[in-house]
């Protein structure tokens, strides 16, 4: 089962910066989405890997 993450970060910058981390770590690049308008990563993962993504977003200090 697929779940979806969302967080509010400060800076394109920083959105680069976690797309970045997420890609190293193995995340498809089709699996995330990057809303610059909006300053959001949308992480499209299965829900067994959903500690380890929220450990990499939050490395980046979402401000949600």
């Amino acid at each position: 089962m697929s779940k979806t993450i969302t967080k509010t970060f400060k800076s394109v910058d920083t959105l680069r910066n976690v797309n970045d981390d997420l890609v190293s770590t193995g995340i498809e690049q089709n699996q995330i989405f990057i809303d610059e308008a909006n300053m959001q990563v949308k992480v499209m993962i299965p829900a067994s890997t959903e500690a380890e993504i929220l450990e990499i977003l939050g490395r980046h200090q979402p401000i949600d």
